[in-house]
């Protein structure tokens, strides 16, 4: 009698001990599941609440402005002062400027593709210079108050961003422009050879023209051709591919989702 209530106890023991080890198994890769799923649905969370703030017409601060992809624009604005934190000097040429200067920045992934989006264009032919790269929130503010005063609120507002909405915060914009840097962020820039050079294969560096012409209603912003976003070579050649703006992305994610 003894005995068989002691096997039994340690079978009980044994039993017991067994369950919490699986439950242990089962918890860890529930828990690693679940981490993968929160990866793999960043993006789409992310394109999710950008629809509804386009749609909305809703101005909110964005959750994860260090994203590639992290849509700026007039209804989702960066964290006020925001500064990327892997912000380096590009290895390109600018128009005249000192070489300390900030508008020489942008974060490390996007000065890398910069600088061989430059050295394919070099080496067909295509000589592009660098024209205003990264902006502090600081250096956004005193321009579009500029422009303001020059051109009035509502006419500023069509090319000029408010501080922490301008995508130069971001570090993942750039303005560029021909080599004699005669139409630097100017329209006729467009007709140049270097601009159709880049609407065919800035996509191909991960890069999309972020205003494109024919979108004004969509990006809040007239048609800039020298204004490149770095996104990624995976989602510029399908924004590009499809002739859709970054706004137009993010609302088709949500459809789809």
């Amino acid at each position: 009698m003894f005995k068989l209530i002691s096997t039994g106890i340690c079978c009980i023991v044994v039993t017991i001990t067994l369950a919490g080890f699986s439950l242990s198994m089962y918890n860890t890769a529930k828990q690693n599941s679940l981490v993968e799923k929160q990866h793999k649905g960043k993006l789409v969370n992310e394109q999710k609440q950008a629809h509804y703030n386009f749609q909305n017409n809703r101005t909110v601060v964005v959750s994860n402005p260090e994203s590639i992809p992290v849509l700026v624009n007039k209804q989702n604005k960066l964290p006020a002062g925001y500064v990327p934190k892997d912000l380096v000097f590009t290895q390109i040429p600018f128009v005249p400027s000192p070489a300390d200067s900030e508008k020489h920045e942008m974060r490390n992934e996007a000065a890398a593709a910069i600088k061989k989006l430059f050295d394919a264009a070099k080496a067909q032919g295509v000589n592009l210079l660098g024209v205003s790269a990264y902006r502090s929130e600081k250096t956004q503010n005193s321009l579009f108050n500029t422009y303001v005063n020059r051109d009035g609120y509502l006419k500023a507002r069509t090319y000029s961003a408010l501080p922490g909405t301008s995508e130069h915060e971001t570090g993942l914009a750039i303005d560029v422009t021909e080599g004699d840097g005669k139409c630097a962020a100017v329209d006729c820039f467009s007709d140049s050879t270097e601009a159709k050079w880049l609407q065919e294969h800035a996509a191909d560096y991960g890069f999309i023209i972020r205003y494109p012409k024919g979108k004004e209603a969509v990006t809040g912003y007239q048609y800039e051709s020298w204004h490149l976003r770095y996104v990624g070579k995976k989602l510029a050649k399908e924004i590009t591919s499809q002739g859709i703006t970054l706004e137009e992305y993010y609302n088709a994610a949500k459809v789809n989702n």
